[in-house]
């Protein structure tokens, strides 16, 4: 073997070396210094940093916006100051308004967005634009409305919607089962967070309330939100901990790199004020 063929074997094994050091695994179930990573996520949930719940156009940041199906950095923003020229958003469709956030982007984003200042209910729920017709048909045909709806008074919608038949309102409705199946699942709950259906962390029986919390007491919880600064942590407390990217177990440029919703995680309580409500976690083990 020549130098030159040496000298590029070398190299070679050097980036493979530092490759490993600098991106340690964090798949499912990994475990690293003083931490383990449980990931629970349900099938059909993204593996992705996208958004995992219906997003507020009118209170989301573009960071968040950008992780939302269909959106980019650019579109996101200007979302953001399409809405700081113009007021709150007051319909879905008014984000075909926005600069550079055609139709085949407004399709892929319109079912995780949610306008709550909109005068339709529908703007406030999972159904996409394009089954707000099925939608309304799903609900005349159930003896419901639109007003019901808004009210919250439609807790036998599934029930009815069961008693009729699916494969029989599909045909009243002109849309497949599943699809009238989705749509009264958003209905029965309008902007429902599916955050929510997250498994609960594992509990311990001293731990009730904040003020049970004390520095370097060890705690399992579900991570609840991934933003640009830290995660947000479910502890069983009434109120999410927050794990500052800097106490997360190794250095990333996002939490998404490492963590994403539904994860259930070790983490250490590193400070707690009751007064302003707020815990402080690290994944660091102390010590």
């Amino acid at each position: 073997m020549t130098k030159s063929e040496w000298a590029i074997l070398v190299l070679t094994a050097a980036f493979l070396v530092f490759l490993f050091l600098a991106y340690p695994d964090a798949a499912e179930g990994s475990e690293g210094e003083g931490y383990t990573i449980t990931t629970q996520r349900r099938a059909e949930e993204p593996v992705t940093p996208e958004a995992p719940a219906l997003v507020d156009v009118n209170t989301a940041s573009p960071s968040l916006l950008q992780r939302v199906s269909g959106l980019t950095a650019a579109t996101a923003k200007n979302v953001v100051k399409y809405r700081e020229e113009n007021g709150a958003f007051t319909t879905r469709k008014q984000l075909l308004k926005v600069p550079k956030l055609g139709p085949k982007a407004f399709e892929q984003c319109a079912g995780f967005i949610r306008v709550p200042e909109s005068k339709s209910v529908l703007d406030n729920t999972g159904v996409h634009p394009e089954s707000y017709g099925a939608a309304e048909k799903l609900l005349t045909a159930c003896g419901f409305s639109l007003e019901d709806v808004k009210a919250g008074n439609i807790g036998e919608l599934k029930a009815k919607a069961e008693e009729v038949g699916y494969e029989a309102l599909s045909e009243t409705c002109g849309a497949g089962a599943p699809t009238l199946a989705d749509i009264v699942k958003e209905l029965s709950k309008p902007g429902r967070d599916p955050r929510d259906e997250l498994p609960p962390p594992i509990l311990r029986t001293d731990v009730m309330e904040a003020k049970d919390l004390k520095p370097g007491m060890e705690l399992q919880g579900t991570v609840r939100n991934v933003i640009d600064f830290g995660v947000f942590v479910d502890i069983g407390v009434h109120q999410d901990g927050l794990v500052h990217i800097s106490k997360l177990p190794r250095r990333v440029k996002h939490p998404s790199e490492l963590l994403s919703v539904g994860d259930v995680i070790t983490v250490w309580v590193v400070e707690v004020d009751e007064k302003k409500k707020r815990i402080a976690l690290t994944m660091k083990k102390p010590g």
